[in-house]
């Protein structure tokens, strides 16, 4: 476990400074490298969608030892052997999709914790140092672990007062787009009325002491979304940001592309289908 990273990004967040990060989908190693290298303060390594296994996660998060950069690991269901093996391979902390209860919250906190305070067992893989360090490890987790939920339903906003109440989160992410698709506008990223939705749910949470995130699909959206107020923003996802570097280089040598779903390739001047 990163503590003097987790401490640092802590600080920020109290001293009401804007943390950055990087969502990982791609398997290279290399991705994090580089977010560790430009300093980020967190990368978040997305299992819950995509193709990443577990002997791609421990290398990425083999990436950030000795960094400043803190790691966290998205799962793909609240679920406590999902929450518990990452730990044990050394993540920071857990980002858990589709929470919208508090007792589901109260749940996930419980299954990054170890007793008496949670659920979670001890095991002698990476993070105890192969069990070598087992005092050490459970003192700087059961003080130091992020649990961070995803809000991304209109339940979770209709429980949001709840939610901001459960001991042991500081920080909530907001998923837009399946927060849309259960408002009924599947495939939009802010469908009619979401944005609004997201704003009450990002106050609710500052009045409560605790903070927000969310994922800039712009660099102007990063920009307005840190003065309305979040301040746990991400700059993109690995994958996305590398299409929109080649195209945008490409419209600069005045040869625009485009992607569409079936991943076949248009002709330059070509619409794609879509």
């Amino acid at each position: 476990m990163n503590v003097a990273a987790l401490r640092r990004v802590r600080a920020k967040l109290q001293q009401d400074q804007t943390a950055w990060g990087l969502w990982v989908t791609l398997e290279s190693a290399s991705v994090t490298e580089i977010a560790v290298g430009l300093g980020l303060d967190y990368v978040v390594i997305d299992t819950e969608h995509g193709h990443l296994d577990w002997g791609d996660v421990v290398q990425h998060v083999r990436a950030a030892v000795r960094s400043e950069t803190v790691t966290l690991v998205r799962g793909t269901e609240l679920n406590g052997g999902l929450i518990k093996r990452p730990l044990d391979v050394g993540a920071d902390g857990v980002v858990i999709p589709w929470i919208e209860t508090a007792s589901q919250l109260e749940q996930a906190v419980a299954y990054a914790h170890y007793p008496p305070r949670g659920v979670r067992g001890v095991g002698g893989e990476r993070a105890t140092a192969w069990g070598r360090c087992l005092p050490e490890h459970v003192r700087d987790a059961e003080e130091h672990v992020l649990v961070v939920p995803i809000l991304e339903t209109v339940k979770a906003h209709q429980n949001i007062e709840e939610l901001c109440r459960v001991p042991g989160v500081e920080l909530y992410q907001f998923g837009p787009a399946d927060y849309s698709s259960s408002a009924g506008y599947a495939g939009q990223w802010e469908g009619p009325g979401v944005a609004a939705d997201l704003q009450a749910m990002k106050e609710a949470i500052r009045r409560s002491g605790r903070h927000c995130g969310v994922l800039g699909t712009s660099s102007q959206d990063l920009l307005d979304r840190q003065a309305q107020g979040f301040r746990w923003l991400g700059l993109g996802m690995d994958a996305g940001l590398l299409v929109r570097a080649l195209s945008d280089a490409l419209q600069a040598v005045g040869s625009p592309r485009r992607l569409q779903a079936s991943l076949h390739p248009v002709p330059p001047g070509e619409t794609a289908a879509g």
